[in-house]
């Protein structure tokens, strides 16, 4: 089922609060993207880290784009992931269905990360996230029932 086709299933299913469906939803994949991020832990590293290290930038470059994919990066360091998320909830809540949004972090290594190189991540976090989206999207109809 193609993803547009979903998402007209979910605003027939949701009644009319399609964007209540729709902010869940992204919401919900965002809190997992955040949540499974890697966050460096030199303890566990082949090699030293650099210099005044602390782990937590690459959760903290989660970002929201509307239209187009923000491609924004940040020095900011979030290890538990709660201001990113409150950053993320605020843009979340101000959308609604129809759109395109996207979520997505721009630092270099983030495809590495994607594709395994931490232990903490070994299967990534967009594709579990993505694997588990109809789980998101059926949490999100029955919440408003």
């Amino acid at each position: 089922m193609t993803f547009a086709l979903q998402l007209q299933k979910f605003a027939e299913k949701a009644k009319g609060n399609a964007d209540l469906v729709v902010q869940k939803v992204t919401l919900d994949v965002a809190r997992s993207v955040v949540m499974k991020s890697p966050v460096g832990n030199p303890d566990l590293w082949k090699s030293p880290p650099p210099p005044g290290y602390v782990g937590g930038r690459f959760r903290a470059n989660w970002v929201f784009g509307v239209g187009k994919i923000d491609t924004t990066t940040t020095n900011d360091i979030d290890a538990d992931g709660g201001a990113t998320l409150s950053k993320l909830s605020a843009a979340i809540g101000t959308t609604g269905a129809g759109g395109v949004t996207f979520i997505s972090n721009s630092l270099p290594y983030g495809p590495a990360l994607e594709l395994g190189h931490s232990g903490q991540a070994p299967a990534g976090m967009v594709r579990t996230t993505a694997a588990e989206f109809q789980q998101y999207v059926n949490q999100a109809v029955q919440d408003l029932k």
